[in-house]
């Protein structure tokens, strides 16, 4: 049996899950999902991101808001909890876990302990991450060893 871990930054979309199964569909695979609290979230590289998005509400909020710890938490459990649930949705065996800001360590830990073949990580697109290479999917391939999808969420593109 094949295991694919999914590092995913907020709860994957229906659409997410349809792509991630359909890659893996010719053999017998578990998903392992991990979902970071997130809580150490840089203010400017946020607003950043909203701006060359064009999303100017969104960069707006990022400058007025700044979640607690416990919103986070939650919104992390929710994420995983729904994630799950679409992947049971589509009669696919998952299970995850939310973990600590820097998925790095965690996941070396879950390569090594699942014995995974693959990381598919799942992010909305981060303009100065992305281009520095310093996203988690680029630190997870300079890391860890094993083959590295990256897709952007909710859409067909790859990061």
């Amino acid at each position: 049996m094949a295991v694919i871990i999914v590092l995913s930054e907020e709860a994957l979309r229906e659409s997410d899950v349809a792509a991630i199964v359909n890659l893996h569909a010719e053999r017998d695979t578990r998903f392992h999902v991990l979902v970071p609290e997130d809580t150490e979230r840089s203010l400017v590289t946020d607003f950043i991101d909203h701006l060359s998005l064009g999303e100017l509400r969104e960069a707006w909020h990022e400058l007025t808001h700044r979640p607690s710890p416990e919103e986070t938490r939650m919104a992390a459990d929710e994420a995983l909890a729904t994630s799950l649930r679409r992947f049971a949705d589509a009669d696919v065996t998952a299970d995850g876990a939310v973990i600590a800001d820097d998925p790095i360590p965690v996941l070396r830990q879950a390569v090594n302990s699942l014995s995974a073949d693959q990381l598919v990580v799942v992010t909305r697109p981060h303009a100065v991450d992305d281009t520095f290479h310093r996203d988690w999917a680029s630190r997870a391939r300079d890391d860890l060893g094993l083959p590295v999808l990256h897709l952007y969420s909710g859409t067909n593109r790859l990061g």
